[in-house]
């Protein structure tokens, strides 16, 4: 059974940083990635970064500015999102998914319809 659990939200000043974790279970190389999405109110569900189970590569959306950095550990059952440089517009609750890194690197999208439970990001003073 694939079980996904977010951990490490919270409210921070803008600037600050955050280390975001998502601790998976049942997962094996089936899955071609772990990405991290978010949603903020009234706003469209979009992804943030991606790595793939198999050889490491990484997506990051290209709004990030190099902002955030995806890893994982090495029995690839965590993944964790370190978020630096907050801003407001990062406010949203943040969710990690089985996903599918488009060749080339060009995008990250879910797949198998895996989901943790979210954990609340918020930037403000």
């Amino acid at each position: 059974q694939v079980h996904l659990v977010e951990s490490g939200g919270g409210l921070v000043q803008p600037g600050g940083s955050l280390r975001l974790s998502c601790a998976a279970s049942g997962i094996t190389l089936d899955y071609s990635a772990i990405g991290w999405f978010r949603q903020a109110p009234g706003k469209e569900r979009e992804g943030v970064s991606c790595i793939s189970l198999s050889d490491g590569s990484t997506y990051y959306t290209n709004s990030l500015k190099g902002r955030f950095t995806i890893s994982r550990d090495n029995g690839k059952n965590t993944v964790y999102l370190q978020m630096n440089r907050l801003k407001p517009e990062d406010t949203a609750v943040y969710y990690c998914a089985t996903a599918w890194i488009v060749p080339g690197g060009l995008g990250c999208h879910p797949e198998y319809d895996y989901w943790g439970q979210g954990t609340q990001v918020t930037v403000s003073s």
